[in-house]
């Protein structure tokens, strides 16, 4: 039987999602819970892998077990006062065996956001940034990326990555309150290390340090050595995986969410 995770963290303390031979990972620290109350070793998938310091509001994991699970508060509240606070597990459902957290996703959306003013309370969970930024330049860069799908100048090297295309729905900035700047981002497939880019790249074009022409420029180039630095990880947040109709038909309803 196969069951969807449905989960959120704060990527501060982990050097990613992914298992990794040095440092404390999601996945890792998500498997071992699993594993330790389920009796036996587990093996999850996620819809994808952030990198380390990146934060997701909704992420989705699949995994397969031999016998219906204890589809109740008590389980639920269980295996999340096993897990550390910065992970928190907000439901678990059955899914058809075709489902595939990863695979069968259709969409990614995320959102970086930057404040002028720094915050104590969270200073690991935006970009403080104190530079005037054209905002208008800023979105007029965002129609620029939308008319291309080849991103390869924002994406770091990886020998498993088959193409570097997207298809992007929507690109924008928009300030949510006052001194408070967030890019949205929404497409079928990231690649690694795009959307950091894109933000960094961005925050040079808002700074008039690069002009919307040589944006375009570095974009069909499809070489990332030509780029900037990307922006710092704090900032970054995975906020909603969307899935076919169907995939999602027996999530329980959040009371957690607006």
């Amino acid at each position: 039987m196969r069951y969807f995770i449905e989960l959120s963290y704060q990527g501060t303390n982990y050097s990613g999602w992914q298992t990794q031979a040095n440092g404390t990972s999601i996945q890792a620290t998500l498997s071992h819970v699993l594993t330790k109350r389920l009796g036996k070793p587990m093996y999850i998938v996620a819809s994808g892998r952030t990198d380390a310091g990146v934060h997701a509001r909704q992420q989705f994991v699949h995994l397969d077990v031999d016998s219906p699970l204890p589809l109740s508060d008590d389980f639920l509240y269980s295996l999340n006062c096993m897990l550390p606070p910065d992970i928190a597990i907000h439901a678990i459902f059955p899914v058809r065996d075709t489902d595939h957290a990863r695979f069968s996703a259709r969409s990614r959306y995320y959102q970086y956001h930057i404040t002028r003013h720094k915050d104590a309370f969270r200073q690991h969970l935006t970009l403080h940034f104190r530079p005037e930024l054209n905002v208008e330049i800023m979105n007029q860069a965002c129609e620029v990326l939308l008319r291309h799908r080849n991103f390869r100048s924002f994406s770091k090297f990886r020998p498993d990555v088959m193409h570097y295309e997207c298809e992007l729905t929507f690109a924008c900035w928009r300030y949510t309150t006052p001194g408070c700047l967030t890019f949205h981002i929404k497409a079928n497939r990231f690649l690694w290390g795009m959307v950091r880019t894109i933000v960094g790249t961005m925050l040079e074009i808002g700074q008039g340090r690069l002009s919307l022409e040589r944006f375009e420029e570095l974009i069909l180039a499809r070489d990332r050595s030509q780029l900037g630095a990307p922006a710092p990880a704090n900032g970054l947040y995975l906020v909603e995986v969307g899935y076919p109709d169907g995939v999602l038909a027996n999530r329980p309803v959040r009371d957690d969410m607006d």
